[in-house]
């Protein structure tokens, strides 16, 4: 195995605990939330904004061995954030509202295609090679 490869698979396992961790506790509060006081979307935009930070936070030096933070780097990770929300918004209002699947379910499936999306994106776009701080 190449070493850009060995370094992207020990990428994607760091980028799968942090997100694992993070997933799991905003998942379990997005069923609460959603059970009791807030609609699917809205709900799913909070919990997004608050994954947002704790995702920047933990992925930074984490996962892409980032040092120090540059404006570019936190404006490519806000437009690629909003993107992920973007899309987990897309999926929920089609699968949910348009096509009937239970909101709960079309979450939980978004968790990991938005997570695909964000993994591709922050390391080609965000933290890549050439964008190191």
């Amino acid at each position: 195995m190449g070493e850009a490869r060995s370094q992207t698979l020990k990428q994607m396992v760091k980028f799968g605990v942090v997100g694992l961790t993070t997933n799991a506790i905003g998942y379990l509060v997005y069923l609460a939330l959603t059970a009791f006081v807030l609609p699917p979307k809205l709900t799913m935009t909070l919990l997004y904004i608050v994954g947002t930070t704790l995702s920047y936070l933990g992925n930074h030096r984490f996962t892409f061995q980032q040092t120090g933070t540059k404006p570019r780097t936190i404006v490519a990770f806000a437009l690629v954030s909003f993107c992920g929300w973007a899309l987990n918004y897309a999926l929920l209002a089609f699968f949910s509202d348009h096509l009937g699947y239970a909101h709960q379910l079309v979450q939980a499936v978004a968790i990991f295609v938005v997570a695909g999306f964000l993994f591709v994106t922050l390391k080609l776009f965000v933290f890549g090679p050439d964008r190191s701080s």
